[in-house]
């Protein structure tokens, strides 16, 4: 029997880091092929951004295009901003709103189906 994959790491960013992205972590940690952070891009956030989670991370999701203006103000010309993927959703939501988690599965499985598909992504990553 082989050794299971390691875990994707995905980095969910929003601006406050309270309510989409924390949700995010939260649903998506439950995960085991999963590893998952989360920060927003406020200085007020919870958890703010660094470069060391977007280094970490294998895939860097954002909730909205503020998000991608942000980052790129942030750390311009960092490599990981062309593979930022933005998700195109509203600051509309409470904490584990049933419809964001729906939502969050519906445009991220594409993603993580992509990323898995990838042999030894998240290995090359890992060392």
């Amino acid at each position: 029997m082989g050794v299971p994959p390691p875990p994707l790491r995905a980095l969910f960013i929003c601006h406050y880091n309270r309510k989409r992205s924390a949700t995010a972590e939260r649903v998506f940690g439950k995960d085991p092929a999963l590893e998952v952070l989360s920060a927003g891009t406020s200085d007020e956030a919870m958890v703010q951004v660094n470069q060391r989670m977007l280094e970490w991370a294998d895939i860097v999701f954002v909730m909205d295009g503020d998000q991608v203006e942000a980052l790129g103000k942030m750390f311009p010309e960092h490599p990981v901003l062309a593979r930022v993927v933005c998700l195109n959703i509203q600051d509309c939501y409470h904490f584990l709103d049933p419809e964001l988690v729906t939502i969050l599965h519906e445009r991220t499985q594409p993603h993580f189906e992509k990323l898995r598909a990838i042999p030894g992504e998240a290995a090359e990553r890992s060392q």
